[in-house]
């Protein structure tokens, strides 16, 4: 009875034969989606896509007319090697493997609430939100800690519902479930209807930061380089 085994060259070359057959693949349904021009595959933030970026995207469409846009989710770092992905936006350190960042902006967070939770529980003071309910995000586990240790409060420990989505714990927020340290840049709308509003007026800048993230390889990629440029552009003043 024969078997068949892959030489360390063979596997060698399957893997770098899977990848060309991807990049082929890749660039056949980029020409389908955009004969005439780019096409470039952005991987977003959800929040980030649906609140900041989606309502701006028809400026760049409307200014590049030849690039089409393909948006997936991503929630973290990935290997660009093993997807179809031109770039992504990242919230984080300054670190991907084998990727470039380019830095978009900083982030300030807020205390918010409903002003009818604010009213109810008398908060005046950074002190106060100890004894009242705390929203926490799953991906920011010690953001309020880092808000009570700048603000100058002692505390034992800060415990309170878990959300792994902005978007559920800004409504949570919102319907006087409790305070939730949330980027002002993506809270905008709720803040000027009056729907929530800042506990106490203590902003707090993130220990990371909004990046774009790309391979070196596709560095000089037309309709990643006007991208690149526009988003820059329109977040360089934070």
């Amino acid at each position: 009875r024969q078997t068949i085994r892959v030489t360390v060259a063979g596997d060698s070359y399957a893997r770098e034969i899977r990848e060309a057959l991807r990049r082929i693949s890749s660039a056949s349904l980029n020409l389908r989606a955009n004969p005439h021009g780019g096409t470039l595959n952005l991987a977003i933030l959800p929040t980030f896509g649906a609140r900041w970026l989606a309502p701006r995207l028809g400026q760049f469409l409307t200014a590049n007319p030849g690039i089409t846009i393909n948006l997936v989710t991503r929630l973290s770092p990935f290997d660009f090697r093993l997807d179809s992905i031109d770039a992504a936006i990242h919230f984080g350190d300054a670190v991907w493997p084998g990727a470039e960042l380019t830095l978009l902006m900083r982030e300030e967070t807020i205390p918010a609430c409903s002003p009818n939770f604010k009213t109810t529980h008398r908060i005046e003071a950074p002190s106060d939100l100890l004894r009242v309910p705390l929203l926490h995000l799953t991906t920011r586990p010690d953001a309020w800690e880092r808000w009570f240790t700048e603000t100058g409060v002692a505390f034992e420990n800060v415990h309170g519902m878990l959300f792994d989505q902005f978007a559920t714990a800004s409504q949570a927020a919102i319907s006087g479930l409790g305070v939730a340290l949330l980027p002002t840049f993506l809270i905008q709308e709720e803040l000027a209807r009056g729907e929530l509003t800042a506990a106490v007026d203590r902003p707090m800048q993130s220990a990371q930061r909004y990046y774009l993230a790309f391979p070196r390889e596709r560095a000089a990629y037309p309709p990643l380089v006007g991208f690149r440029d526009w988003i820059v552009k329109e977040l360089g003043g934070r």
